[in-house]
């Protein structure tokens, strides 16, 4: 009995097992759950971006790459920047060699106190000058007045028979010398008071010429000091120490300063897409040295002038980055760009190599049960990933999809 009831016991349990097997397997070979064949997809809704896509370039933004150069003559005394550097603004980078400067700004420091001493005597002497031509001319004029005063007397001395003719003679040409002292005497005053302010102002203009003559060697003395005009990174340095420069039309290139912190991408849109494109739209961008990361920006410029090359047309559309990024991207990193257009939530999608064109229309093939079927549907957006269906299609439906597609995408 014992032995009995065990063995019905075991083929209850085996029954079970068996019919839970059976379940199992008809679920997962239900229309519903099979496993779809790996040239087939379901049609799906998701985000759907608008893109364009072009290549470009990484590069420095406009005042972010500096060629810092030495502005006078010299022998590099020091050097005290190395390729790959960090500096900041104002940082000494190089020394010319400044014995010669020096000596030039203490030089125009002693003529200047010299002219400007020569002021001082001007501004001192010549009203001291005037002041004694007036004195002279007062004691002059008195002198003529004192000079006609014995003429007149003389003269009628002489009327009167009391005294000589030479008498009279001689208070004449006394009278006309008084006179003529006189007249000596004002225009010594009138030239004394026109020379005054001329002569001030002419030392004047010498004090003014030296203080610019300073201010030119001190300024001399300064270039000798090279400073880093912008902070960055030390990207080339072409003069070493010990070395000559000689400043000419151009100033010569000691070393060039990069602000890793600044840079764009320069892409190239094709003429087909650049009326898409607007300042001010979001892009995305990868570079070869760091594949799998994705890197921010936005359209910051379209220029108006086109790039032909090979009879190509493209139009050059600069990217500002966002952010720093650590200092990861580099100049003439090549980027490939995906701008955004716009975005669309929640929209039907299929793979781009599902639609095929035929005679103008879109088609993809539609797999029901063993059978496909030829369907044409209405596309709208499409991206990298997918391309909007918006009628044709139902959300679930199975589309084959063709590798050899991707060679020819449908159009928008």
């Amino acid at each position: 009995m014992k032995k009995t009831t065990k063995t019905l016991l075991s083929t209850v349990i085996a029954i079970g097992v068996a019919a839970l097997l059976l379940a199992s397997w008809r679920y997962l070979h239900s229309e519903d759950h099979a496993a779809l064949p790996e040239a087939t997809v379901r049609a799906a809704r998701r985000s759907l971006s608008s893109i364009v896509q072009a290549t470009g370039g990484v590069k420095p933004c406009i005042g972010a790459e500096v060629r810092v150069g030495a502005r006078i003559s010299g022998r590099v005394e020091k050097l005290r920047a190395n390729i790959g550097d960090a500096v900041s603004r104002g940082q000494v980078l190089a020394v010319l060699e400044r014995t010669e400067l020096q000596a030039d700004v203490a030089t125009c420091e002693a003529t200047l106190l010299e002219a400007q001493a020569r002021l001082a005597a001007a501004r001192n002497q010549r009203p001291k000058e005037v002041r004694r031509a007036e004195a002279n001319l007062d004691d002059a004029r008195a002198t003529a007045r004192l000079s006609q005063i014995n003429w007149e007397r003389t003269k009628s001395l002489y009327a009167k028979r009391v005294t000589a003719l030479n008498s009279l003679d001689l208070a004449t040409r006394e009278r006309d010398c008084a006179a003529a002292k006189a007249t000596l005497a004002r225009a010594d005053l009138d030239l004394a008071s026109i020379r005054m302010p001329d002569d001030i102002r002419t030392a004047e203009a010498a004090v003014e010429a030296k203080r610019a003559a300073l201010a030119a060697a001190r300024a001399r003395l300064e270039y000798a000091t090279i400073l880093a005009p912008i902070p960055g990174v030390v990207a080339s340095v072409s003069t070493q120490e010990g070395e000559t420069v000689a400043a000419g039309l151009s100033a010569p290139t000691f070393l060039t300063i990069i602000d890793l912190g600044r840079l764009q991408v320069d892409t190239f849109v094709d003429e087909v897409d650049i009326g898409k494109v607007t300042v001010g739209q979001k892009a995305t961008f990868t570079v070869d040295s760091f594949p799998t990361r994705e890197f921010r920006g936005t359209v910051a410029a379209i220029y108006p002038k086109a790039v032909i090359q090979e009879n190509v047309v493209n139009y050059d559309v600069v990217v500002r980055i966002a952010e720093p990024y650590d200092n990861l991207l580099r100049p003439e990193m090549t980027a490939s760009v995906r701008i955004e257009l716009g975005r669309r939530e929640n929209v039907l999608t299929v793979p781009i190599t599902a639609v095929k064109r035929e005679r103008g229309r879109s088609m993809v093939q539609v797999l029901s049960g063993r059978q496909t079927e030829v369907r044409e549907v209405k596309i709208g957006w499409k991206d990298s990933e997918g391309i909007e269906i918006t009628s044709g299609l139902a959300d679930g439906d199975v589309v084959l999809v063709d590798p050899q597609a991707s060679a020819r995408p449908a159009e928008q």
